[in-house]
């Protein structure tokens, strides 16, 4: 869920974006800063804000763990208005190389971030920021941006898999983690739609919303079954993905865990929303759906890591593609807690305490690195070859 650099042709695995995270040769001028700012920067949005979303669903709290979320919260806010008005002028000033973005199969995927960057900073405004900004203001951000991004989420997932189809060239063997991102953004959707549920009048409007849910956890989780072996049989046939873009197998950990967060969202709700025979269904759905999915995602969680340590020992070193540990791993913190809630099982409150901790970790790594970048006038940089 970050920048990736190009390969020497344009398949969806030799980029994830045409702005590079390596390092350039040289500070760019304002210009070429802006015009190589694409889609894929969003990624830092959506990494930035799960560590606020994630946390404030841990079972310690405190004032000073409370004061941590907040502030992050405001940070990927801030984050986010910044990047929305750089985008804004880069579409302005560049509206060729933004094209450009558009028609290049792996750069359009990219596109589902923006939706997934609206509705990660959406839901911490009402879980987190609420407490800084006031519930109602809070409410109606997150209406607003829940909204906003699960239109653009609908409209990313059919559009990019269209011009995938039309206009793109698209290699065989060349299937890519990256593929997931516009499929993974209704799964946002249906995850953070449940906090709203309770706002709305009872009745009518508090089921639409709920089986509204539903119907986006459905089809993101097909058409996430449909491009997922197709990855996995990329890696066994044509051996490791280059290694600036080995941190993209983490995104398979999206669906997974944003899939369990959503039906262990949903089944909380349940209750006096639908009838108490379909609640007590939804939550039976919920335990027998999370925990096996769980449990897959914690296997891939295993074989994504023995990859990206393979590739930092065979000389990767820092790009943005690094981003993509950030977001997968906080969806399964917030999968591993609602699994926590339903089943009350203390182990799982354990899994997601040490995942947050991964998260943690990640997230400081990157943004760091990232400022540093930004700092030293090496980042947004062109695309750069990357080698098989």
């Amino acid at each position: 869920m970050a920048p990736l650099a190009h390969a020497p042709s344009r398949t969806a695995t030799g980029s994830g974006a045409s702005d590079s995270g390596t390092a350039g040769t040289g500070a760019p001028g304002p210009a070429r800063s802006v015009r190589h700012l694409g889609p894929n920067w969003y990624a830092a949005v959506m990494g930035t804000a799960i560590v606020a979303n994630a946390g404030a669903v841990l079972p310690f709290t405190g004032s000073v763990p409370l004061l941590a979320y907040r502030a992050v919260w405001a940070l990927s806010a801030l984050m986010l208005l910044t990047l929305l008005a750089a985008r804004v002028v880069h579409w302005a000033r560049h509206g060729d190389q933004a094209r450009r973005h558009l028609a290049d199969p792996a750069t359009a995927p990219f596109y589902g971030c923006l939706a997934m960057a609206l509705l990660a900073v959406g839901g911490g405004t009402l879980t987190v920021g609420r407490a800084v900004i006031g519930a109602g203001p809070a409410l109606a951000a997150d209406a607003v941006l829940w909204s906003l991004g699960t239109l653009l989420g609908l409209a990313a997932a059919v559009a990019v898999p269209y011009l995938m189809v039309t206009r793109h060239r698209i290699d065989p063997g060349s299937a890519s983690p990256v593929w997931l991102l516009p499929l993974v953004a209704p799964m946002v959707s249906a995850a953070t739609g449940p906090a709203l549920v309770p706002h709305l009048p009872a009745g009518p409007w508090q089921q639409t919303l709920l089986f509204a849910c539903y119907a986006l956890f459905g089809m993101s989780l097909l058409a996430t079954l449909l491009v997922l072996p197709l990855v996995v049989s990329r890696l066994i046939h044509h051996g490791p993905l280059p290694l600036a873009l080995t941190p993209t197998l983490f995104l398979v950990l999206g669906p997974l865990g944003q899939s369990t967060t959503a039906v262990t969202n949903l089944a909380h709700l349940a209750p006096g929303v639908v009838s108490p025979p379909l609640a007590h269904a939804m939550a039976a759905f919920a335990v027998l759906y999370g925990v096996p999915v769980m449990g897959f995602a914690l296997l891939w969680l295993v074989l994504a890591t023995a990859m990206v340590v393979r590739a930092l020992r065979h000389g990767m070193g820092f790009s943005m593609t690094w981003w993509g540990f950030t977001f997968p791993l906080g969806t399964c913190v917030t999968g591993a807690a609602g699994l926590a809630a339903q089943t009350g099982l203390g182990a799982f409150d354990g899994l997601a305490v040490a995942l947050y901790a991964l998260l943690a970790t990640a997230v400081a790594v990157a943004l760091t690195r990232t400022a540093l970048g930004l700092a030293r006038g090496q980042l947004p940089a062109p695309p750069r070859p990357v080698t098989p």
